[in-house]
């Protein structure tokens, strides 16, 4: 079944794509989660059309290119997020999001797979950089911002993620101990019982002690009387 991506999705595939998968996956997942729509004549004519559009602002070109990050310089891309005391991410900022701001406020198509940086996660202020042509290269500045905040400081965002870390290394351990004492407990169950121990000589297949030394031994023959 031919389906078009609404969203990035791991392992299939970015946003506007349109690609086949099973009909189950498509309707048990992908469509009740609007990570997707069916692939309709009209929906695929839509977005080739759309496409063809934007492709006439991509470079094709060195001397197109260079105009291009001569722009993108002087950009500063910001996105407003909703994250945690922390500074992490309720979601990301993916390549795809990033092409799509370039393109609503500059006008600029790039292929979302020449973006160099991988999704993002945390507050904070970026480099990203953005392969235009071929040699031709440019970094565009990008704030990840707290949803109705100011960016903190860069020693703050430092201190944020230093809190964050040693957080995650605290619960490590703890979650160690815990498999730990699963893994105590389950040897502890294991074990017999003390009124359970046998006893030296009670082993499978060997007669108990007490028993083995009072049969008396048997006794010899006697000689037959000799007859006159």
């Amino acid at each position: 079944m031919e389906v078009i991506l609404l969203n990035d999705v791991d392992s299939l595939g970015l946003r506007g794509e349109v690609v086949n998968v099973a009909r189950g996956y498509a309707r048990n997942f992908l469509l009740p989660r609007r990570l997707a729509e069916p692939a309709t004549p009209a929906k695929v004519a839509e977005l080739r059309k759309r496409n063809e559009h934007r492709a006439r602002h991509e470079a094709r070109s060195v001397e197109q290119a260079q105009e291009m990050a001569e722009i993108l310089e002087k950009t500063v891309l910001r996105f407003d997020v909703k994250s945690g005391p922390t500074g992490s991410l309720f979601g990301s900022v993916t390549p795809t999001q990033i092409a799509d701001e370039l393109w609503r406020t500059r006008k600029i198509r790039v292929d979302r797979r020449k973006i160099g940086i991988d999704t993002i996660k945390r507050i904070g202020r970026y480099e990203v950089p953005i392969e235009l042509f071929q040699d031709v290269r440019v970094d565009v500045n990008t704030l990840v911002v707290p949803e109705g905040g100011e960016l903190p400081s860069d020693d703050k965002l430092a201190a944020m993620e230093a809190v964050e870390r040693a957080e995650q290394e605290a619960a490590a351990p703890a979650e160690d101990e815990g498999e730990l004492e699963a893994v105590l407990a389950a040897e502890e169950d294991l074990k017999p019982e003390a009124d359970e121990v046998p006893e030296p000589g009670d082993e499978p297949g060997q007669e108990p002690a007490a028993q083995a030394e009072s049969e008396p031994e048997p006794a010899e023959p006697e000689a037959p009387e000799e007859t006159a």
